[in-house]
């Protein structure tokens, strides 16, 4: 129980008012290029990713995801395959990659790319538990 209210506590002062309290939380640091993944306040997971190849092409901030494709292709880079996307702002978003090679490296034009498996992971529970109570962190 007091660990609800604090992650409700924790949320609301690092990110700012949320309606509800997150049931799905992807706290990104760039510094690290992982993804720290809190279901119900609880770290499930972390996960190595590729962000932005320069400074900036990934953007920082607080984000809810408004848009999930299964089999997405790019329309800005030659359909290259994005599967399990998970929009969160504008064309950016936490998808798979098959450069698994690069992740752990900054890599991306500034989506999240995570291992395949990993991405459906996120993507399912994105679907099972609902955009509104989803938000993707974004840090430095």
């Amino acid at each position: 129980m007091y660990r609800y209210l604090l992650a409700g506590f924790v949320f609301s002062v690092l990110i700012g008012p949320i309606p509800a309290v997150a049931q799905v939380l992807a706290h990104i640091k760039l510094s690290e290029q992982r993804l720290h993944l809190y279901v119900d306040g609880e770290k499930k997971h972390v996960w190595k990713i590729s962000g932005g190849k320069h400074p900036g092409w990934t953007r920082a901030g607080t984000f809810r995801p408004y848009f999930l494709s299964r089999h997405h292709r790019s329309r800005l880079f030659r359909g290259a395959p994005m599967p399990y996307a998970v929009f969160y702002d504008s064309h950016w978003a936490i998808h798979g990659t098959n450069a698994i090679k690069r992740l752990g490296n900054p890599a991306s034009h500034g989506c999240v790319r995570l291992h395949p498996k990993n991405a459906a992971v996120f993507f399912n529970l994105v679907v099972k538990r609902g955009k509104s109570n989803t938000v993707v962190w974004i840090a430095k």
